[in-house]
């Protein structure tokens, strides 16, 4: 389901920019540049001023790009991150809340009781199903943020988990669709354990 992000290799530009830093270097560090300087006149001065100029613009603005891309990658990375994160932790919770189970069960021999069955209600949100629909392609930044929100609520065990989920429902990719039932044959609907499997691939 997810998949890295594709790698910015170098453009056009950006071989553009590195030939003209090459060689402003080779010029400016060249024996007799100051004396060559000099001897131009102000004509050719004012020429090279403007070329100056130029190049400045050029750099200052394509740095202003590469400092944008470089906050909005670092941004993605942080966000599947945090998802990844969060389904981990609820992954580990999952599990120690099936082994307790278990030796409660064991303890009490199976029996029943309403104490019995108000320790069974804690961590019942750990088990909460998130349904999705797969279009061969990646969840949107957007759409991780709102999952990373329901795993921390079903991580803490959170009575946010049903709202978070109703919008998520609602207002989320699967608003679109007119069928929104858990039941829907149109929807996979799969609990944490498959979503991981399914999510985690490509997350870095």
């Amino acid at each position: 389901m997810m998949q890295d992000s594709p790698e910015v290799g170098p453009n056009p530009s950006q071989s553009d920019f590195s030939m003209l830093s090459l060689e402003v270097q080779r010029s400016t560090r060249s024996p007799g540049y100051e004396s060559r300087v000099r001897t131009l006149s102000v004509a050719e001065l004012n020429e090279r001023l403007e070329e100056t100029e130029t190049n400045i613009r050029m750099f200052s603005e394509e740095l202003v790009l590469q400092l944008a891309l470089r906050d909005e990658l670092d941004f993605e990375k942080e966000v599947k991150n945090s998802f990844i994160s969060a389904l981990i932790d609820v992954q580990n919770r999952q599990k120690e809340h099936r082994e307790l189970l278990k030796k409660k069960k064991k303890l009490k021999g199976g029996a029943g009781t309403p104490q019995g069955q108000a320790e069974k209600a804690v961590g019942s949100y750990l088990t909460t199903v998130i349904p999705y629909e797969k279009k061969g392609q990646p969840p949107s930044l957007e759409d991780l943020q709102i999952l990373t929100k329901i795993l921390q609520a079903m991580r803490d065990d959170s009575d946010k988990v049903p709202s978070l989920l109703t919008d998520y429902i609602l207002k989320g990719p699967l608003a679109e669709n007119t069928c929104i039932s858990f039941s829907c044959p149109s929807f996979h609907t799969c609990s944490v354990s498959m979503f991981s499997f399914s999510t985690s691939r490509g997350l870095t």
